[in-house]
């Protein structure tokens, strides 16, 4: 295992979920157990099989089409969202299942041609496409977090393609000495043939006696997770030898999407904040019970939030991360915590089973309104009543006007990448955008219940059709329908946008909005900035430069 710090993406999987792997057993025919005459005979019939079954329950998925939208409840809570997974087969089918097969693809070709309407019933639509994340690798959280927390180093463990893509992901000069590496792993160390153990002590030491950090972050990766690294056996052994805190993160893009990276260090590290004293009875009284937010946030950020609250009379006591490690805010029974982003459920889920928290579930501080619910939440939860945010999210509005102008009665189609579609979904459809369709990598609906209540609240005051929102969307899908609805605007990551801008649809990369300062009241310019550049970009341009697509009449001429 090799240590660098010259510091693409590993190939995204998914896992079916128990109800495609029920369709499966249902669906496979009889396999004969009885030992075969040679092993390739075997092979090929389970192959073959497996085929078989894979086509067969496609073919019932896409038969069933709209039957499959889940509808969330009242409680904004899903159940079953798994369940129209499409599996993919694993080999081609052999010539017995060709006709199968066929018919199973000519199936999904056909549903996907079909442009779904927008819904609009007062019930929002789910569904679930493919299984599959097609997103930004989440070990890329490294390249925020690593400024966030100041006294901190992360160490990534993964192959050359996990450093070449960080490398090229945070553009950091060598001379630039950052503080974070990465532990290379060789085939020694995959065969099994090195102690991982011994090789990470060695790594670790150096880290130490060259950096001395407050904590070091190991990242876990795809490679990791496939050969069973025991990452989580190892630190506590090796930190109880260094003498430094050991955290342990798996980052890996087999698990996990984007920005859910940054979930999996917050959870690791909200088992390490310190257990909050029991108040004496002499202490003084608080004017309301302690507030912690979790998330990472550029420090002008933050503190733009903290003067919010604090005009509301709320004293904000402490931040996951903060820019210290040592400075971790004290949590436990009676301490209220509430997200700052969309995509840290499984931090919420540590802070309210583990450390016995109380969550406000809250819409988050993205765009004008977002930021009103979210004070507002936070009040309500504390026993406050909130003061002045109607007109203070009103001057927002205000301050953005030439772009709400552009905006008007455009429609917008989100792709999925980074989980926070359905936040910017509902802020522009405030601003008068029709949203066709929201595409999301992973939902968490109870964790989003706030915002997709608001999301909800927002389209019918606004006028506007209910979106459909597609966990797991299967991008090829999602290219025909693109074709089919010619949304004004699309939301998409890069490998999309320029295939997209070629055939005249105008694109935003999604990894923007996770990079620029996009949260609170006095961020709401740099936001609509963002969404409107595509659009007032070809508006400036003549008119024979606008479109690269060439019409049908040209083509057939």
């Amino acid at each position: 295992m090799a240590m660098t710090f010259a510091v693409g993406i590993p190939a995204p999987g998914g896992r079916l979920s128990t109800g495609a792997v029920r369709q499966l057993a249902h669906a496979a025919p009889p396999v004969d157990v009885s030992p075969p005459a040679a092993r390739g005979e075997s092979i090929n019939a389970l192959l073959a099989g497996l085929s078989v079954a894979c086509a067969v329950v496609t073919e019932r998925v896409h038969r069933r089409g709209a039957k499959a939208a889940l509808h969330a409840g009242s409680s904004g809570r899903l159940t079953g969202s798994q369940a129209s997974l499409v599996p993919a087969a694993s080999a081609p089918p052999s010539t017995g299942t060709k006709a199968v097969a066929e018919t199973a693809i000519a199936t999904t070709d056909a549903s996907a041609s079909t442009a779904p309407a927008p819904v609009g019933d007062g019930a929002l639509a789910f569904e679930c496409e493919t299984g599959n994340y097609h997103t930004f690798c989440p070990i890329s959280c490294v390249s925020w977090l690593y400024q966030k927390i100041e006294d901190s180093f992360f160490l990534v463990v993964g192959t050359k393609t996990c450093g070449y893509f960080l490398q090229n992901a945070m553009g950091v000069m060598i001379f630039a000495e950052p503080r974070y590496a990465m532990a290379e792993l060789e085939e020694g160390d995959i065969s099994a043939q090195l102690n991982d153990y011994g090789e990470l002590r060695r790594l670790c030491k150096r880290i130490k006696e060259d950096r001395n950090p407050s904590v070091i972050v190991w990242i876990g990766t795809c490679t990791t997770e496939i050969i069973k690294m025991d990452m989580e056996g190892i630190a506590p052994k090796l930190e109880a030898e260094l003498g430094v805190p050991i955290v342990v993160a798996r980052a890996n893009g087999l698990d996990y999407a984007f920005t859910q990276g940054e979930d999996t260090v917050l959870a690791a590290m909200a088992a390490r904040c310190p257990e909050i004293p029991l108040a004496l009875p002499e202490a003084p009284k608080r004017a309301h019970a302690p507030l912690v937010i979790f998330g990472s946030l550029p420090d002008s950020v933050a503190a733009q939030l903290e003067i919010e609250l604090k005009k509301q009379g709320i004293t904000v006591d402490g931040w996951m991360p903060s820019s210290k490690y040592k400075d971790l805010p004290e949590v436990g029974e009676g301490v209220y915590v509430v997200g700052i982003n969309p995509f840290l459920s499984r931090t919420a889920a540590t802070l309210m089973r583990r450390r016995k928290c109380k969550l406000i579930n809250a819409p988050f501080p993205i765009g004008p309104d977002g930021t009103r619910a979210w004070i507002e939440a936070i009040c309500e939860a504390l026993g406050i009543v909130p003061q002045g945010l109607a007109e203070r999210e009103q001057q927002a509005w205000d301050s953005v006007k030439e772009y709400l102008e552009i905006l008007d009665g455009k429609s917008i189609f989100f792709m999925g990448d980074n989980l926070l579609e359905v936040s910017l979904a509902r802020c522009l459809a405030r601003a008068g955008m029709t949203v066709l369709e929201v595409g999301i990598p992973y939902m968490d609906a109870r964790y989003q219940a706030a915002e997709l209540a608001l999301l909800t609240k927002t389209c019918n005051e606004m006028g506007k059709p209910l979106p459909r929102i597609v966990e797991k969307p299967d991008n090829f899908m999602q290219v025909q329908r693109i074709k089919e609805l010619q949304p004004d605007l699309a939301i998409t990551g890069m490998a999309h946008a320029n295939p997209l801008e070629a055939r005249g649809i105008n694109t935003k990369w999604s990894v923007e909005f996770t990079f620029q300062q996009i949260h609170g009241f006095t961020n709401v310019r740099d936001l609509f900035e963002l969404v409107t550049k595509p659009l007032r970009r070809n508006k400036s341009l003549p008119s024979e430069w606008q479109t690269f697509v060439k019409s049908d009449a040209e083509l057939t001429a």
